[in-house]
């Protein structure tokens, strides 16, 4: 899979509506055939700083992401909300889900 992970700093006066803001995109983008999440969290610390957790099945899922009309409009309606460019790291991973964190197994 492609696992993506986006750091966005959004303008304070934007910043509450930040989810509001970005959900036609959101909702369009996880109902992609080959989107496997795409996650917004909010940093306890900044208030500003929404991480995006995103993953796509494979290459070619991830190139009809950025080639699909909801992300062409994203770039046009997303930046002027943003303080800065958003920070990215994106890397393939040879797997198709979230593994277990053992060292945190939860005994029932």
């Amino acid at each position: 899979m492609i696992f993506i992970t986006a750091k966005f700093r959004v303008l304070p006066e934007h910043a509450d509506r930040w989810p509001e803001i970005a959900d036609a995109f959101t909702q369009a983008t996880r109902s992609e055939p080959g989107c496997l999440w795409f996650e917004w969290s909010r940093s306890v610390e900044d208030p500003d700083e929404y991480v995006l957790v995103e993953a796509f099945r494979d290459d070619e899922a991830g190139a009809a992401h950025v080639q699909s009309a909801h992300f062409k409009a994203a770039q046009e309606t997303l930046p002027p909300h943003l303080a800065e460019t958003p920070r990215i790291v994106n890397f393939a991973v040879p797997q198709e889900d979230w593994s277990l964190l053992g060292e945190m197994e939860v005994k029932k």
